[in-house]
């Protein structure tokens, strides 16, 4: 089986990061896969997903190394072409990356106690965003 989901959601911009766990665990649930794999994705190209323990502490060190990484006041030759000023979106997103993937056992996300599925818009503005939830595996019929 196949099934894709789109998750949408408002955000905040300037490395606003959530936690959309539940999300994602709620559509493999409704889904009824019960092994295989749920990628999460944001066609974005501002934007990224992982993992991470989210707490107040690990949250802001994330904030910090990546604007010690990629600064927001940098001059961007990306802000000198376009002038929207989110060269550093962009670049931290691509440090990230757009996409997980974690394992579904037992129609369970495989994930670490401390471990959840973060989504961060590093756009320069707040945003209606998008995340593709794709679940590839066994439905409960289909295991023998």
């Amino acid at each position: 089986m196949v099934r894709t989901i789109e998750l949408t959601f408002q955000t905040k911009g300037h490395t606003d990061i959530l936690d959309i766990t539940d999300q994602v665990a709620r559509a493999v649930s409704a889904s009824g896969l019960k092994e295989g794999l749920a990628t999460v994705f944001t066609p974005s190209s501002t934007s990224g997903v992982t993992t991470l323990e989210y707490e107040s502490g690990a949250i802001a060190d994330l904030r910090r190394t990546l604007e010690e990484i990629a600064p927001a006041n940098r001059d961007y030759q990306h802000n000198l072409k376009w002038g929207d000023g989110n060269g550093s979106a962009h670049l931290r997103a691509a440090l990230m990356g757009p996409s997980i993937t974690a394992p579904v056992v037992s129609g369970q996300l495989a994930l670490g106690t401390w471990q959840q599925i973060i989504f961060v818009d590093f756009d320069n503005r707040p945003r209606r965003r998008t995340v593709i939830v794709q679940l590839v595996g066994e439905q409960e019929q289909d295991v023998a």
